[in-house]
């Protein structure tokens, strides 16, 4: 009797990715999309998943860096208290460090804001075979700065440049820019960790009352929670505009991060697969120079003292 072909990491884990998965295709309403979801899963079952998925981009990241071929990108964006670090924290231990850079975007330095809104983001793009994480990214430049237009007024563009129609065409640089990378060999993965503005209250006051976390509250953050709808509203408009099938948005539920953590791993791991990443393999010229440099090295321990126990 002939055995059934194993499934694939993708489809072992589709049911944590597709439903979340936007490309731009049909319409998006982020209203239609559960903060709260947990799938068929509890935490236990949720960690053994997380475990198993940490096992296997372990082995993906050597692949990709020996290749040295492809480059990952992976972008986080979530309103405050979303639970970005401690994803990027659960997701990617164990990761080799030398082929993996995160990079928490802040408030442009002024250099930054003698260039174009890319120019920061460009530096900090991850080198073939590696992987780099964007904590905020580029997209901040559609959210806040759209939120706060005091924020644009800084970036000191020819005033004949700001029009209405400037978000629209900083959507379509975006995008642009997203399938020049993908076109480069950077695969893209974004992630709007979709937050309820209940979890967050809940979230704000555990950070009050440990003190252990009260370093990460800030009473800026009780400003922003203020203007929750307008931002809804931007994020919205963020996906529906620059969503596509080479770069698409996965809008995860995160009011549970163990269900976040699992939803974001399936994907890295799933777009990785897809890569076909294999260690290099010596051509016959160097396999033929390893044999001699192997016997060398047994006879030289023959002849030498005994390696100590």
């Amino acid at each position: 009797m002939s055995k059934k072909p194993s499934k694939s990491i993708a489809q072992e884990l589709d049911r944590y990715i597709t439903p979340f998965r936007y490309d731009g295709s049909g319409k998006f309403h982020l209203k239609d999309y559960k903060t709260d979801e947990k799938g068929d899963l509890d935490k236990e079952q949720a960690q053994e998943i997380l475990d198993a998925n940490k096992k296997r981009l372990i082995g993906f990241q050597e692949k990709l860096y020996a290749q040295d071929r492809w480059s990952l990108l992976i972008v986080f964006q979530a309103m405050d208290a979303g639970g970005k670090d401690s994803a990027i924290k659960a997701i990617f231990e164990g990761i080799n460090p030398q082929g993996c850079e995160v990079h928490a975007f802040k408030a442009p330095s002024n250099k930054e804001l003698d260039h174009d809104f890319l120019w920061r983001h460009v530096l900090a793009l991850p080198e073939r075979g590696h992987i780099g994480i964007f904590n905020r990214s580029h997209y901040e430049e559609c959210l806040v700065a759209r939120v706060h237009p005091e924020i644009l007024a800084k970036e000191k563009l020819p005033p004949r440049l700001v029009t209405k129609n400037i978000w629209k065409e900083r959507f379509e640089d975006i995008s642009a820019f997203e399938r020049y990378l993908c076109r480069s060999g950077t695969v893209v993965l974004k992630f709007f960790l979709n937050l309820s503005r209940e979890e967050q209250r809940q979230r704000f006051l555990d950070r009050l009352e440990q003190p252990a976390k009260q370093w990460k509250f800030s009473m800026d953050d009780i400003k922003e929670r203020a203007l929750w709808p307008r931002y809804q509203a931007v994020y919205q408009d963020i996906v529906r505009h620059t969503s596509t099938p080479h770069a698409p948005w996965y809008v995860v539920p995160a009011d549970h991060k163990w269900f976040a953590r699992v939803v974001i791993g399936s994907v890295i791991n799933a777009a990785l697969e897809k890569l076909d990443l294999r260690f290099p393999r010596a051509d016959k010229a160097s396999l033929e120079e390893f044999e001699q440099v192997r016997k060398a090295l047994e006879k030289e321990g023959k002849g030498g003292r005994k390696r100590a126990k």
